[in-house]
């Protein structure tokens, strides 16, 4: 394919937007080569500026479930627009989209609108040291959760793939505070919570990690988890940025039949606007100012626009439940014949999926931690997502991220894909 154009808008870029980028994944450092930008998206389908057609497997990492221009989302933000794009005051769509997200998700009470995912892990915890009075906080090696300083401790994604898993400007007073735990195992949870008797205030975990590459929890390990948070008396924040209304109606929790006491979403409750949100009890919500003494404000939180996009998609979400299984029958099948080709062609591989979320791992052991994950054959990974885009086929330019499937693909599309490894394959 030709990208002449795409390149030429990155020399531009690189001018005046530090990497030519404002999300540093977006710039291919991790696979080589020059970003793709993008002109027009619709359905399953990008168009980029120099006029080929992709399929998409990332959807904008993750928002667009039902595809990419979807016209009950585009026609309520048109609407909205029409009648004014920013407030700072109350308006009564807020209540409407709480009220629903609130009827879907289990073991909430109360939610709170930000404007991203980062904003809405931040103020979680910040949430969480206040409720329970303590400082400590445990996180996962390889979870992201957002550029927040607590949280920029070994976090994945991103930080991985370039190589500084520690950011440069996070003090050490906030990293002591951090404590770092493996992902699936429980017994370095325990030990780590015997070391810091009444110190923690919460657990922050992705319920399906999905910035290592896609890796569900091991049987019994979230319900562990809880276990020791209610014995501890420490708050289970799961961060359902990704997983919230992609794996379930009513997201992780309602799949894995394991409550948390705090959950953060963003992606699908924004429809494809900036948005994110974080939901708890009420007695734990009310700790909020302006109820309570734990303050959280934001100028542009609950947009009118941002929360007429949510709303839509989260009402027929709802309304259409049997999206999650034509969802997860669809990576299933995409599993299978990956899978088939890789093997037939005698690539060493691991795949990983769990509902719409899925990942190639170029290394013959499960993957199940960050350290397993980092095993990988990146070299590989390389030649294989190049191939693939060469071949019409977008996936994240990143081994350590997770492909989020859209209902809008076909069986077509996704033949269209399987038929694209095998060629892809064949080279490795």
């Amino acid at each position: 394919m030709i990208y002449k154009r795409s390149s030429a808008l990155f020399a531009e870029a690189q001018k005046v937007i530090p990497g030519g980028v404002n999300s540093p994944v977006r710039a291919f450092k991790a696979v080589g080569g020059d970003p793709i930008f993008v002109k027009e998206a619709k359905g399953a389908y990008l168009y980029d500026e120099d006029g080929n057609r992709l399929i998409d497997y990332i959807n904008s990492w993750g928002p667009m479930i039902l595809g990419h221009a979807h016209p009950p989302v585009v026609d309520a933000i048109i609407d909205k627009a029409k009648k004014g794009t920013s407030f700072g005051m109350p308006t009564e769509i807020e209540t409407e989209i709480a009220e629903l997200a609130v009827a879907m998700v289990p073991n909430i009470d109360k939610i709170r609108f930000v404007n991203s995912g980062t904003e809405a892990c931040m103020s979680a915890v910040r949430l969480a040291r206040g409720y329970t009075g303590r400082d400590k906080i445990i996180k996962f090696a390889g979870c992201y959760h957002g550029h927040s300083d607590s949280f920029l401790i070994q976090a994945g994604s991103g930080a991985v793939t370039f190589g500084s898993p520690n950011s440069p400007g996070v003090t050490k007073g906030t990293a002591q505070d951090t404590l770092l735990a493996k992902y699936n195992d429980l017994q370095n949870v325990e030990s780590i919570i015997r070391s810091n008797k009444e110190e923690i205030a919460c657990i922050i975990i992705e319920p399906v990690a999905g910035n290592m590459g896609c890796i569900p929890p091991v049987k019994g390990f979230l319900e562990g988890l809880r276990d020791l948070c209610n014995a501890n008396k420490i708050l289970l924040i799961f961060d359902e940025v990704m997983t919230g209304f992609r794996l379930a109606k009513g997201g992780a929790q309602e799949l894995m039949k394991v409550n948390a006491d705090i959950v953060t979403f963003g992606k699908v409750i924004g429809g494809g606007l900036p948005v994110g949100a974080f939901a708890a009890r009420s007695e734990i919500m009310d700790y909020l100012a302006p109820l309570g003494p734990v303050y959280q404000a934001g100028t542009l939180s609950g947009n009118p626009l941002a929360m007429s996009a949510g709303l839509t998609m989260l009402t027929e979400l709802n309304k259409k439940s049997e999206i999650f299984k034509s969802l997860a029958d669809k990576t299933e099948y995409l599993h299978k014949g990956i899978a088939s080709v890789l093997e037939e062609e005698n690539i060493v591989h691991t795949i990983n999926r769990i509902g719409s979320m899925i990942s190639i791992h170029f290394d013959k052991d499960a993957v199940v931690d960050f350290d397993s994950a980092v095993k990988g054959d990146n070299e590989t990974f390389k030649k294989f997502f190049h191939g693939m885009l060469d071949n019409g086929i977008y996936i994240a330019p990143s081994a350590f991220e997770t492909w989020f499937i859209t209902d809008a693909l076909t069986y077509a599309d996704l033949d269209i894909t399987i038929a694209a490894v095998k060629k892809v394959a064949k080279t490795l």
